[in-house]
This record gives structure tokens, sequence and C-alpha cells, in this order.
């Protein structure tokens, strides 16, 4: 296990300057709930219309490869705020409480310490759906609700503020996609439907590969509530991905009323702002509706970074960003704080501020998963060209993609002779992180990574 005391020691003697303070950016963190990075029209996308998350990407830079640090609201917040993969600090399913030596050193309070006055609105679900007030050095402003929220969020940045300000506002959508699929009312307000000539085409990978994971279907059976799609027809698919991009320009438009209050207030001078999600969302490709896979549909998310000045904007970066532990080291990094010792993600600070795309930057990430309510692990390694799956049970648990030649997913090389140096190398890379992360193995003569 990581030694929280050393990282305790690390915070509490970190004494920061108040002088300088002052001249420390604000940071506003918008997150959403199950967005897929292809779920905006800035990313090409002409089956759904987000200007608003189109306005930030002009603003700022975007990254392609941006990626969950694990495929569930619980465990990826989790990583965002504690700088740790979920997993190796208990927190891998949802509903499961924080320890509170983890509290203590969570992203909210090193802020404060560092100068800055924390305010949370919406969503938190680490474990509990909204943030309990000054728990984790966030004042609350508002509780989980996408109705208000942009409202509450607006009334904050219209106060006066004599120091910066670290503001996270957390919407649900288009989570409420998983209310569509059992049939329930939607939390926020049911939508408007179109006619079935206006639901967007199936995706291209639409078939499941027939050398894919076959733990994937065996969970789809334990869950119904989860996966209420597996005897979908081609037209019900068709209307899932129809109201799930109505659910994202439904929340773009709440983000809008945001970024018109950041236009106003003149923010932008001295403002970092950051948008992303917790997790994507199956969206129909490989038959598959929710999380937990490890799908580029479900792993591969949105993150838009707008610099003070709007410095570098409409840029985008291919740079491998995991958004769990790099967004923590990154706000530290902007804060002025160091990352506390045991803590291993990346700051993206540097390549935000250059903006070159060879900027030399970490060589591979790492997403992973414990099914939600199933028994599947997995982990997904993504280097520059390449990624590597692999799951801990089951037929084909072992997959490598080429990401230039084939992005969803239909041909998986593992069982290839040729891309077996490929393979090795994959799978030297992942053992050296799960010993980083210290991941348990199945029994110490039984390794999780086949001939490890």
């Amino acid at each position: 296990m990581i030694k929280l005391k050393n990282i305790m020691l690390c915070v509490t003697t970190f004494v920061p300057s108040m002088s300088g303070a002052k001249d420390l950016p604000n940071i506003i963190y918008i997150v959403t709930d199950q967005q897929t990075v292809s779920a905006m029209s800035c990313m090409g996308n002409t089956d759904v219309y987000t200007p608003n998350m189109d306005r930030l990407a002009q603003s700022g830079v975007l990254f392609r490869n941006a990626y969950c640090s694990a495929p569930l609201s619980g465990p990826s917040r989790a990583s965002m705020f504690t700088g740790h993969t979920s997993h190796e600090v208990g927190l891998a399913r949802n509903n499961v409480p924080m320890a509170d030596s983890l509290r203590t050193t969570s992203l909210g309070w090193l802020v404060q310490r560092a100068g800055y006055n924390c305010v949370y609105a919406g969503k938190w679900h680490v474990h509990t759906p909204s943030i309990p007030d000054e728990e984790f050095g966030f004042s609350v402003i508002y509780p989980h609700n996408d109705n208000g929220l942009a409202e509450s969020s607006v009334a904050f940045l219209e106060q006066k503020h004599s120091k910066p300000f670290f503001l996270v506002v957390g919407f649900d959508n288009p989570h409420n996609i998983c209310e569509y699929a059992r049939n329930q009312n939607l939390p926020f307000g049911n939508l408007p439907e179109l006619s079935r000539d206006e639901w967007p085409g199936l995706p291209q990978n639409f078939a499941r590969n027939p050398y894919d994971a076959d733990v994937i279907d065996y969970e789809q059976t334990l869950n119904y509530s989860a996966y209420p799609t597996r005897h979908y027809s081609s037209d019900d698919w068709r209307r899932y991905r129809s109201l799930y991009f109505r659910l994202v320009e439904k929340v773009d438009a709440e983000i809008g009323k945001i970024v018109d209050a950041i236009d106003k207030q003149g923010l932008w001078k001295n403002t970092v702002v950051i948008f992303t999600s917790d997790h994507g969302d199956g969206v129909g490709a490989h038959h598959w509706n929710q999380k937990s896979a490890l799908y580029e549909e479900v792993v591969n998310i949105p993150l838009i970074v707008t610099l003070p000045g709007k410095k570098n904007a409409g840029k985008e970066m291919p740079q491998l960003i995991n958004e769990g532990v790099d967004f923590f080291a990154s706000v530290c990094d902007w804060v002025g704080i160091p990352l506390p010792e045991g803590l291993y993600g990346v700051s993206f600070k540097s390549l935000v501020e250059n903006a070159d795309p060879k900027q030399t930057h970490q060589s591979y990430i790492v997403t992973e998963t414990t099914f939600d309510k199933g028994v599947a692990r997995g982990w997904a390694l993504r280097t520059s060209r390449y990624k590597y799956v692999l799951y801990d049970k089951g037929l084909y648990r072992e997959q490598l993609y080429d990401m230039d030649n084939d992005r969803g997913e239909m041909r998986n090389l593992a069982i290839e002779k040729k891309y077996h140096e490929i393979l090795l190398q994959h799978r030297a890379y992942l053992n050296e992180w799960m010993k980083l992360h210290h991941v348990v193995q199945i029994r110490p003569e039984l390794h999780l990574i086949p001939n490890m």
C-alpha cells in the first residue's frame, strides 16, 4: 500500500506564500458524466451540436488522447481528487467511502492550503452523490442536481473575489441515458424525441469483432439493470444514440451559461478552465451501452484546457493524458505546490502552455476497471500507436489494437504472430505499471499478465 503517513508529512510541512497566491490563476473545473470524446461537434460529429463545448475548444487546447483513470463514476472521481489510482486505495467500485487518511490529503484541502477559496457545485459521487460541506476542503454551493446548477455557479462567478478560487462544477448529464435504457423517467426532465428518420445511423464498429473478450458478454448477463440492451434491434440502438446526443446537447446548453458568465465577468484573463468527463458510454459500439468495458467509446473522454488570456486558442494535442492522476498533478502544478510523495500523476500544464504536438510527455497511460456489480477486472494500456487490453479471465482476454488504423477496435492483433514483439513490449509496460501501483495478482505464482 502507499505510505499515507509520508503524504501527510508532505502536506503539513508546506506553507504557501499568501502574497504569491494573489498572482495565481483561478481554476474552473467543469465535469460531465458519461460523455465519450466523440460526443462533441468540435470532434467532427455531425449527429450532435455542442456550440458551448466548441467555444471552449476554440478558446483553448483540445486533447484527443485523454483517458479516464477508471470507467466508472466513483473510481474515476476518486482518482481525480486523491491523485491515486482508485484500485490501489480501495475505491475500485461505486459507493465506497474514502478512507480518513485520504480525505485529509485530498485535492480540495491541498488547494485551500495554497491560498485558494475552494467551492463545489453539483455531482461528487465519492461516495455520496453530493459532496459534504467542508469535509474535503470545499465549500458547497449547490447539491447534486443539474437543474439550477449552472445558475448557482454563475452567481458565484458574479461575486467579488479577494483571492483565487477553485470552482468545481459537476453535471450529471448525459448520464441520464442510464435511466432511459431502463425505461425510467429522466431525473432532470424528459426530452422531446426526434422522429425515426432523424435518428443517427449506427457506428461503423456496431458489430463486435470475433476475437473480442468474451467476458464482456458474460458481464452483460450478470447485470440486466445496467445492460437492458442485449436484445436491442438496430432501430432501438439508433433511438438510444439519438437520446444520448440530445442529453449531451442539454448539458452543453447549461455549460453555455457558465461560459457566458466567464465572458461577462472578464475572467478569461486570469482563469484556467478545464472541461472533461469522468468516463464515456458505449453509444452502441460493439453493441455496448454504459461504462466499465475498456472500449474507446467508454475510456476516451473529452479534455479541453483554456489558459489565461486564451493562450494557444484552438490548438489540438495528441499526447496521452490520464484524466485522473494527471489532473490532480496539473492542479498542484498550477497552484504552485509539490506533488505529494507517493503519487505518480504527470502534469499537463507545460503541454498546454507550450502547445507543441511533438513535445515529449509520457510513453504510456493505463485505465483500470472492475465491472460495475460484476466480477471481471481489466486494464487498458495506451501507447502512442497501440492500445493493449487485458482482462483477468475468459477467452481472448488479451487484445492489441492499432489506434492509427483501427480506432474502432475491430481487429485484435494479439492473435497474430507478426505483432508478437509489440505484444511483449506492451505486456512489459503493464507489468511495470502493476508493480508501481501495487496491483494484487491472482496468486503469487499466477500472474495476471500472460507469461509473466
